[in-house]
């Protein structure tokens, strides 16, 4: 359905038809899941949309389903450790520079929307340069490397947490929450039954984000004795990760875009890792949920932080990486079952943000402020 722009950023059917956007974000699916409700809604406005993203066909597979111009331009990976492939990187960067730069120059679209990862930073540096507007969103507490270099270059950042500052921001940070697609608020509990001939026990969803999670994979198998006296589990775990289990009540897959709204809207209990994208999606369907965040030691603490913001508003169970083994697992899932009510009621209060509609008018606003 048509939804009606706000009175601030009002423009002619004829004039929103002429306006482009190129939008960028990869590296992994997190940056690009939460992009789509954006797109989808300036599509619907009449917007003509360029994605761009890297060269390994990941943004484009999960951007395919808009219907919207993919283009894949070089990108290097920014690394905070030692590794020999930070120079070749470094040089795939800077063609990825180039070809952002020519790319906007020959379509000079009005405004460039980042969701971060490696492959954004060339073409926000290049529309900086070019005085196209750029709009960003972080979706963690703490933000990524790419969007910290890019503040300058940035007229807006949107941001998923109140508390999220970037030094040397010298546009506007507004607090906007994280689009949620709206399949995932769709989910149909019984066609999950259905599809996965799931059966009368209470479904554990296990996820380890898009590209898997060994330590959780491991723990998770290792402990499948115990779960699966209580539970049915469905375990995602990552592209090529599966090791061909078969186990009554146990279901394993790589990775799954359709029909993952159905397997949440029937899950009991969700295990996952703590990225903001799929904290937030919990708690916009008030799932119980037990967070394990990535640990620091592979990370920037950003899932950390994610899972401490969860905790503390009391909505999610947390557990630590170093921590998990099969007691300290079950452990966690029992006492999340003994204070259910508890986590349901605090996740009963959590108020969502109308994420698009703010970031659209936002974008929309940059057109007519230029």
């Amino acid at each position: 359905m048509t939804r009606t722009p706000d009175n601030r950023a009002e423009m002619t059917t004829a004039a929103i038809k002429s306006q482009h956007i190129v939008a960028v974000g990869g590296g992994s699916a997190g940056h690009v899941l939460p992009a789509l409700p954006i797109l989808d809604e300036l599509l619907i406005r009449g917007w003509r949309v360029t994605y761009v993203g890297t060269r390994s066909g990941l943004e484009q597979r999960l951007t395919a389903q808009l219907g919207l111009t993919y283009r894949g331009i070089f990108s290097g990976k920014l690394r905070r450790y030692w590794s020999w492939r930070n120079f070749t990187d470094l040089a795939l960067i800077a063609a990825g520079f180039v070809q952002a730069l020519a790319m906007l120059i020959a379509d000079r679209p009005q405004v460039v929307f980042s969701k971060g990862g490696f492959v954004s930073l060339p073409i926000v540096v290049a529309a900086g340069l070019l005085r196209i507007p750029v709009i960003a969103h972080e979706s963690d507490l703490t933000p990524g490397l790419a969007n910290r270099l890019a503040a300058p270059f940035l007229r807006v950042l949107c941001v998923s947490f109140p508390e999220t500052r970037i030094p040397l921001m010298r546009g506007k940070t507004l607090y906007a929450g994280t689009p949620i697609r709206r399949q995932v608020l769709q989910g149909d509990a019984q066609r999950a039954l259905q599809r996965w001939s799931l059966d009368a026990r209470p479904l554990l969803l296990v996820t380890g984000g898009s590209l898997g999670a060994a330590p959780i994979n491991e723990a998770i198998r290792a402990a499948l004795p115990q779960l699966l006296s209580t539970y049915q589990v469905v375990h995602v775990c990552g592209a090529g990760k599966t090791i061909g289990v078969d186990q009554a009540g146990y279901t394993e897959l790589e990775y799954i875009d359709a029909g993952w709204e159905d397997l949440l809207a029937a899950a009991a209990i969700v295990i996952s890792r703590a990225g903001a994208n799929a904290l937030f999606e919990l708690l916009a369907l008030a799932k119980l949920n037990l967070l394990i965040p990535l640990s620091p030691k592979a990370s920037r603490s950003d899932q950390v932080m994610n899972a401490e913001f969860a905790e503390g508003l009391g909505m999610s169970a947390v557990l630590a990486e170093s921590e998990l083994d099969t007691k300290r697992l079950m452990a966690a899932l029992a006492a999340l079952v003994a204070q259910a009510d508890t986590y349901q009621a605090a996740l009963r209060t959590w108020q969502r943000p109308d994420t698009v509609a703010i970031v659209v008018t936002e974008i929309e606003a940059l057109i007519s402020a230029d």
